[in-house]
């Protein structure tokens, strides 16, 4: 197929593009700085921003990804809405057949985040204009240069001790990165898949003090960590801003999701692509491994 990705440079999308063309597919790699693209695919300059560049990116397009959000901006809401309804609206006029987009695990029926609610809106603007939208949903991804797995390492790594927030008793279903990629790209090939929604997981269930502690064990860091009731989201943001290098606003948005449980109750997905996920422990190995690897190769 003739395939764009809408966010090739982020963590997700440079590794999902050499994927798709090891697969045998046509990527074009959408970016607002085609000169300066090195990845895999043919780099195809657009700006979400910019209605008519994304209709000229995805012409002739049979199916595109969608990559992008806006977590680093105050008004992220109000952009990744803009964002999408855009996108959606020139996949129709190009006539693109489906769009696949990851968004977030979270229960409709909890009081969600401006995060994860936003991402429940991006998934029904993407379809507004008559595109099928294929949505995956996830909770944190666990590799290397992922954000809310940044988060987790730079803790662990940079603290003697933690005094940690309410919410590190969370329950989440993190998932392995290349896990994700597989998905991404399972559902690409099973037309079967097209129009619906999915939750994708790890095989493990996890708070994230369990997490924290699974990675200070993995890094042989004795790291006592004391959960207390008083830290409150903008003091939680501001903690994180200072001993991780998360900017205070992206921090304050993930710290917000954090308080709502994010697991798989609908394993559907499962019955469509059936294979063995990678355990919470392997993940972060692999991510550990591949920032040890990079700074090597530097």
């Amino acid at each position: 197929m003739d395939v764009l990705v809408a966010g090739s440079t982020g963590f997700i999308g440079r590794r999902l593009c050499p994927d798709l063309q090891e697969s045998g597919h046509i990527v074009r790699a959408m970016t607002r700085h085609p000169d300066n693209y090195r990845g895999a695919g043919t780099p195809v300059g657009a700006d979400v921003a910019d209605r008519e560049s994304l209709y000229t990116a995805l012409r002739d397009c049979d199916s595109a990804y969608y990559l992008v959000h806006s977590l680093t901006e105050e008004d992220f809401e109000r952009r990744d809405a803009a964002a999408a309804r855009n996108f959606g609206q020139a996949a129709a006029a190009a006539g693109v057949q489906r769009i696949i987009y990851l968004g977030g695990l979270g229960n409709d029926a909890d009081r969600l985040s401006a995060h994860l609610r936003s991402r429940r809106q991006v998934e029904t603007l993407l379809g507004q204009a008559g595109v099928p939208v294929t949505t995956l949903r996830a909770g944190i991804i666990v590799g290397h240069g992922g954000i809310s797995w940044e988060i987790t390492r730079q803790l662990v790594e940079h603290l003697p001790a933690m005094i940690t927030p309410r919410w590190v008793r969370t329950r989440t279903q993190p998932i392995a990165v290349d896990d994700v990629i597989r998905y991404l790209a399972g559902v690409l090939d099973d037309p079967r898949t097209t129009g619906h929604t999915y939750e994708i997981g790890g095989p493990d269930v996890l708070a994230y003090l369990d997490m924290l502690r699974r990675v200070a064990r993995i890094q042989g860091r004795p790291t006592p960590i004391v959960p207390v009731p008083f830290l409150s989201p903008r003091l939680s943001s501001l903690w994180l801003a200072l001993v991780t290098d998360v900017d205070v606003q992206t921090g304050r948005s993930l710290v917000d999701s954090m308080v709502n449980e994010v697991v798989v109750h609908d394993t559907a997905i499962r019955d469509l692509l059936p294979f063995d996920t990678i355990g919470y422990d392997e993940a972060v190995l692999r991510a550990l491994g591949e920032r040890v690897g990079l700074r090597h190769d530097e």
